[in-house]
């Protein structure tokens, strides 16, 4: 038997998005697995993935955290285990893993006894163990920390490059989410070109275009504005927050002029075509500059911050917004842009980063640091309703693009390629 052990640890709120691919990656993978294929998925126990019943799954919940030094250890003995020819008595009737630092490895029932000399592990994020004694696999989201060092600290720099760095080294392919940052890595690491391939991720199939009245009830329970603009991700400094809300002032003054000076109709009328800005996502509360700016710019009636939404309502809260901005200044891939446009919403967004790849022709791309550009692409989006359509059909053409079949079938073609080279 060949198993793969998939380490989902970081499917848990601290990683949203890396959550989302794991959990994404395993559900696409068990279809595609031959028969002589099994997958295990190491998760947090607090956060078991929601995966589909799968006789070639097995889920082993393993608390030790990508952040503690013991998984150094901890991992790889698990690993061993695996592949081990017998793994004799030590079986629990319930799955059971790592449960903390210094805790006896114990392994799932339908493992024990199993025949199994074959196992490759695939890492989800660069902390993870760097000897872990069996053909490795790791997938490179982005290098934020060495791209935008003034907006990290010396320390997140030094562990970024040194993460990656013993992730490198340890796997024997690295997969990167888009090709922006294959070249990254490339740039700033010393790998042979061929161990970093591409492997774009995709939408969850939940984002699709919702029925109005899942639009309305998401609307009255959140009490959300009947028009609005939309941005979701977090309120971290690469995300450009304070750049969107100087934007919006700006577009918003121009509606004061164009009704005090008589500016030609072309020009949109913003709070009439979309009331509200709303901001949703996770909020760090060390980064406070964004709320800061809607105060002093006096935007307290025209912006709302959202907050945390949770994953079943995102659909809705995309479905209804007349407009999705993401002026981000880095992405290693960008799920919001592709979420929103597989909910049919018209996207505007960065030209840097991986954005082009994700979006393509189908959204309105501007230069994020450009406050002005930013301003005059929503003025045009909100007040043409056709290239809003226009902008929707290219959208949903464009996440259809992307698929997380194909993402695992290229997942797994690179399991058998290491596989096969290890043998």
């Amino acid at each position: 038997m060949i198993r793969y052990v998939l380490d989902a640890r970081t499917a848990t709120p601290h990683f949203p998005g890396i959550g989302r691919y794991m959990t994404n990656l395993a559900a696409a993978l068990a279809p595609l697995l031959a028969s002589d294929e099994c997958l295990t998925i190491l998760h947090h126990s607090d956060h078991p993935p929601a995966l589909p019943d799968s006789p070639a799954v097995t889920l082993v919940p393993v608390d030790v955290s990508p952040f503690a030094l013991a998984q150094q250890w901890q991992i790889p003995r698990l690993l061993r285990g695996f592949a081990s020819r017998e793994q004799g008595a030590g079986s629990r009737s319930q799955e059971s893993g790592v449960r903390s630092e210094g805790a006896a490895v114990q392994y799932p029932s339908s493992v024990a006894g199993r025949r199994s000399s074959v196992v490759l592990y695939h890492s989800g994020y660069n902390l993870m163990p760097y000897a872990p004694g069996v053909p490795t696999i790791v997938t490179l989201h982005d290098l934020i920390p060495l791209l935008m060092p003034e907006q990290s600290s010396g320390r997140a720099r030094l562990l970024a490059r040194w993460a990656n760095a013993l992730a490198l080294r340890a796997a024997r392919v690295a997969l990167a989410v888009s090709e922006a940052t294959r070249r990254d890595y490339l740039t700033h690491f010393r790998v042979p070109t061929e161990r970093i391939v591409t492997v774009p991720s995709a939408a969850d199939p939940a984002f699709r275009p919702q029925p109005d009245d899942a639009i309305a009830a998401l609307r009255a329970r959140l009490a959300l504005p009947e028009r609005y603009v939309l941005y979701l991700g977090s309120n971290k400094p690469h995300k450009n927050l304070v750049g969107l809300i100087e934007a919006w002032k700006i577009a918003n003054q121009q509606v004061g002029r164009s009704a005090n000076q008589q500016i030609p109709d072309h020009v949109s009328r913003i709070t009439h075509h979309a009331s509200r800005l709303v901001i949703a996502g996770a909020w760090d509360d060390r980064y406070p500059e964004a709320k800061q700016r809607v105060a002093a710019l006096g935007l307290s009636d025209s912006v709302m911050f959202l907050g945390p939404v949770a994953g079943a309502d995102l659909p809705a809260l995309y479905s209804g917004a007349k407009l999705f901005v993401f002026p981000s200044l880095f992405e290693g891939f960008g799920f919001p842009v592709l979420e929103a446009m597989a909910c049919g919403t018209p996207v505007i967004c960065s030209n840097v980063s991986s954005l082009p790849e994700v979006a393509g022709n189908a959204a309105l791309q501007v230069d994020p640091r450009n406050t002005d550009a930013l301003a005059a692409a929503m003025d045009r989006v909100l007040g043409d309703a056709a290239l809003r359509q226009e902008m929707r059909r290219e959208g949903l053409a464009q996440a259809g693009r992307f698929s997380w079949t194909r993402t695992a079938q290229q997942t797994l073609d690179a399991y058998r390629r290491v596989l096969n080279e290890a043998n």
